[in-house]
């Protein structure tokens, strides 16, 4: 779980969908006829619908913002540029390969440099489609793309499918597709950029956070693995990611070792989101207590600010999950096993050769540090020798977990700035 509060009612985001819809550009591909035979090669994926030049942004306004946060100031030593930032909406595959569409937040620095380095920011656990980058406009939404951009990144924040302006509900922690979302994120973001005279160089810095952290290193694998004729993957920097789902997440919430109501609310979402794409039930009633389970898929559909969430959700696991929902959880099997083993892939099925750091922080209540252990452990046996680092005990909000994304990006800009 992210956060429960938001900026942006479900009618703003109602209204933001209706003028998406109707002003629709589709844009030529980068580079001429070049760049649109790459894009008839991925079947039109990461082409642009269309573009919205949101906010031109100095860079003390950039600090400004930054350091205005009501609940914590975020790091504003790498400011040095002003920023603009673009919504883009582009197209994607949904998780069954079919055409769909997909938006998302792009940063350029104010820097006057016409080649720019590119970092790909993948978010955490958003419940409600406004909360978003390049929707809603908190600090909290906001600050990956303003720290980035404005040390002279050129900064890529796919919204994931379902989110921001993407139809349907959103696959939560469906790996493959949140990087064929990112992948595709940058494509578009590369043809955006070219409008403006800018040309992003090649080599990717992908870092996100807690759900983002996974799908970090699910982009950075697509990228070693040449998923993309231009882009290469440069380092990898995910940050408080649940990288053993099934063998350390699952079982820390179950035990009680995480907050009371993110666990509500990630048992919750596991079963209603992977029951989606992978048929865990026939009906809610099988795993859902009979106060919720007629209500409880439809709060996960994307429409319902986070804090309706936590009003319709029960305060403990006992009240959410019927014996069956729970055994489901502690020992999952089948389908579900199936689909936990692709989302725990991340660490353990591939060999990353380019730079690699796992920021955690102490005492995390929400993913639990064994997760980056466990990470770890698993990329050790594959002969990679990853840096850890402990961000400490950061605290946003009361949050030990929210802060360890805001002490992480001040960390991770300035490591990508030493790699560049």
């Amino acid at each position: 779980m992210n956060r429960t509060s938001t900026v942006m009612t479900a009618a703003a985001v109602a209204a933001v969908l209706a003028v998406s819809g109707t002003a629709v550009a589709a844009q030529e591909a980068p580079d001429g006829p070049a760049g649109s035979a790459r894009a008839a090669a991925h079947g039109a994926r990461g082409t642009v619908v269309s573009t919205e030049h949101l906010r031109t942004l100095s860079a003390g306004e950039v600090a400004a913002e930054l350091a205005g946060d009501e609940e914590g100031a975020w790091d504003t030593g790498t400011v040095r540029y002003g920023v603009d930032t673009y919504r883009i909406v582009y197209r994607t595959v949904d998780p069954h390969g079919r055409p769909t569409t997909a938006s998302g937040l792009l940063a350029l620095p104010r820097n006057g440099e016409r080649r720019l380095r590119t970092v790909s920011f993948t978010h955490g656990t958003e419940l409600f489609k406004g909360d978003v980058a390049s929707v809603s406009t908190s600090v909290w939404d906001q600050a990956p793309a303003l720290t980035h951009a404005s040390a002279g990144f050129a900064t890529a924040l796919p919204d994931y499918l379902g989110l921001g302006l993407g139809p349907g509900p959103h696959p939560w922690m469906d790996i493959p597709s949140e990087t064929t979302a990112a992948l595709d994120m940058l494509r578009a973001s590369r043809a955006v950029a070219a409008e403006q005279g800018r040309h992003l160089r090649r080599e990717v810095f992908a870092t996100g956070f807690s759900q983002g952290a996974s799908a970090a290193l699910g982009l950075a694998r697509a990228l070693q693995e040449r998923a993309d004729d231009w882009f290469r993957l440069g380092a990898v920097a995910p940050v408080s990611g649940a990288y053993a789902f099934r063998d350390v997440e699952l079982p820390a919430l179950l035990a009680g070792e995480t907050e009371q109501k993110a666990s509500v609310i990630y048992a919750a979402l596991t079963l209603v989101a992977f029951n989606r794409l992978h048929h865990l039930y026939d009906s809610p009633a099988e795993v859902f207590e009979e106060d919720y389970h007629r209500t409880i898929e439809g709060l996960f559909d994307g429409t319902h600010p986070g804090q309706d969430v936590v009003l319709g959700t029960p305060d403990t696991l006992e009240e959410l999950l019927t014996p069956h929902g729970r055994a489901m959880l502690e020992h999952p099997s089948g389908r579900l096993a199936e689909a936990l083993r692709v989302t725990d892939g991340v660490c353990a099925d591939w060999t990353p050769r380019a730079p690699l750091r796992l920021y955690h922080a102490e005492g995390d209540e929400q993913a639990v540090t064994a997760n980056t252990a466990h990470c770890r452990a698993a990329l050790r046996a594959r002969g990679v020798h990853v840096r850890t680092v402990d961000l400490g005990t950061p605290d946003y909000g009361n949050s030990r977990h929210l802060g360890s994304h805001q002490a992480g990006t001040a960390a991770v800009v300035r490591w990508f700035h030493s790699l560049s």
